[in-house]
């Protein structure tokens, strides 16, 4: 245990030297804007404009989505008929495993049902909740809603199928941490499935590296960016904090780091207290300024459901709607990414099919009830309707708010920048975990990837680089290329494992962890 805070107390200085290192660098700081930034997009810009084409491509059709997009939303609705609906008949059994009912201390692994899906939502219950949605309302019309609600229900399926596989391929370890995620089924899984060993490892290492590109990115630098914005909304946009953005991003990685540090098992102990504060208050927040308009109501519901048919959207009435509102829930809820299975992985369980029940709340909480509360303020405020093509969204939702909560903005400021930190803790254990399959398991892997990782969050909150988040995010929007494949080819495994699950929990075989006590209680007894 000494030895190991040693280590700790070790990583921590030697990250906080070298951010200081950077963040004290007078280049760093007055260049930044200027040469630094400037050298950066023009080497990466080309490249970032053509694989940002590649991914997001879309047939030359008006408002037809992209490719990409469609990949992941027919492969949700393609589960939920192959499974049988189990997001719907298996709900309440979903919040039976969530809230601990069969929770085994002495089983594999390293967090509760719990704490992974609270880590899950960590990374995706953020600034797309806030912000998303509003762009999604402006552009879309308030019918946009209905279809991210949609699209979130066949997502259910699609984490349930990704987050039992990650269960069923993962590896443990003799000290008890365990790896997990689409590039472990997608090795071991297909060439189980007869797929060539070399194709089976560029399919998983494909996954890994476009992991790694997106946590950097889009999850991390572009998140610190996001916050370090509305740390100025409350500061004021002049001053030392305007003119130091680097401070800002070296007082966000000291705090990343302090976090990380501990590996899964204390990313989940501050995801399970603030993912339930953060989206707990934000929702009670909303349910008020509804109350507060409850005579508008109706009229937003209406407007939500006939949008969704009739819709007036900017970006191409009903078609445009629809568009919008699937691309949306995409980015909203992962669903399909894979990202979501590698924090599954963790839990706690010996009955792999199992974490699929708990995966699949998370499109629920952060879709259905999360961005829905979002575009009902919106909605209900009407707010939308004086909003352009290139409205900022969280300025929209900030609006919004303020309309019955004077102090909300500001308030909500905080949020935003609890929701990037959240989210980046839990895209710096999906870039941990994508390292050790490429670099193999070592702490030397762990602790240079987090240190990158810090770096970066620097990097984020002081660069302007336009051209490197499309980049990056187009990297995470490669991950499903792969992981989508590999849910079909292994889909017929899970279909087997759910028949035998359900068939044991539905005759009543299957007890819940206090009933195996009473009844091991009762044996021992007699």
């Amino acid at each position: 245990m000494r030895n190991r805070r040693v280590t700790r107390v070790g990583f921590v200085a030697t990250a906080m030297v070298a951010l200081l290192a950077v963040g004290a660098s007078p280049a760093f700081a007055q260049e930044s804007v200027g040469g630094i930034d400037q050298a950066v997009n023009d080497a990466l810009g080309p490249f970032s404009e053509w694989i940002a084409g590649v991914v997001f491509w879309a047939p030359p059709i008006e408002n037809f989505p992209p490719l990409i997009v469609l990949w992941l939303v027919g492969a949700g609705i393609f589960f939920t008929f192959y499974l049988k609906w189990i997001n719907i008949r298996g709900f309440k059994h979903s919040i039976d495993v969530t809230r601990g009912a069969y929770d085994d201390p002495d089983d594999p692994g390293e967090t509760t049902h719990f704490q992974a899906l609270m880590t899950a939502l960590s990374a995706t219950v953020g600034i797309g909740n806030i912000a998303g949605v509003a762009v999604a309302i402006s552009l879309g019309g308030p019918g946009a809603t209905l279809w991210m609600v949609i699209a979130a229900i066949f997502g259910m399926t699609l984490k349930f199928t990704e987050c039992s596989l990650a269960l069923k391929y993962r590896n443990e370890f003799e000290d008890g941490h365990v790896s997990g995620g689409p590039m472990y089924y997608l090795d071991m899984g297909l060439q189980e499935k007869g797929w060539p060993k070399w194709a089976a490892k560029f399919c998983a290492g494909f996954f890994a590296f476009a992991t790694i590109g997106g946590a950097v990115g889009a999850a991390n630098m572009f998140q610190v960016g996001q916050a370090q914005i509305q740390f100025l909304q409350i500061v004021g946009e002049e001053g030392f904090w305007a003119d130091n953005a680097w401070v800002f991003g070296l007082i966000f990685a000291i705090i990343i780091g302090i976090v990380i540090i501990g590996g899964i098992r204390s990313i989940a102990r501050v995801t399970e207290k603030l993912v339930p504060f953060m989206a707990g208050f934000y929702i009670l927040a909303g349910v008020i300024i509804i109350i507060l308009n409850i005579d508008q109501f109706l009229p937003a519901l209406g407007a939500i459901i006939g949008g969704a048919f009739t819709g007036e959207a900017a970006a191409g009435g009903v078609v445009g709607a629809f568009v919008v509102g699937i691309q949306r829930a995409a980015f909203s809820n992962e669903a399909g990414l894979g990202s979501a299975a590698i924090a599954h992985s963790s839990a706690k369980t010996d009955l792999w099919i199992r974490e699929g029940f708990v995966a699949q709340l998370g499109p629920v909480i952060d879709t259905i009830i999360v961005c829905v509360v979002t575009a009902s303020v919106i909605v209900i405020t009407g707010v939308y309707e004086s909003a352009g093509e290139n409205v900022e969204g969280v300025s929209l939702t900030s609006e919004a708010f303020g309309t019955k909560i004077g102090w909300f903005p500001q308030v909500l400021s905080v949020a935003v920048i609890l929701f990037a930190f959240s989210t980046m803790i839990s895209w710096s254990y999906y870039a941990v975990k994508a390292a050790n399959y490429l670099f193999g398991e070592s702490t030397m892997v762990v602790r240079l990837t987090q240190l990158l990782f810090l770096l970066f969050v620097v990097a984020g909150a002081a660069l302007s680089l336009e051209n490197v988040v499309p980049l990056m995010d187009a990297l995470i929007f490669l991950m499903p290329l792969m992981n989508v494949l590999g849910l079909y080819v292994l889909g017929s495994e899970v279909k087997k494992g759910l028949a035998e699950y359900w068939d044991a929990l539905q005759s009543g075989e299957m007890m819940t962890y206090a009933q195996e006590q009473e009844a091991q209680a009762g044996t021992s007894g007699i």
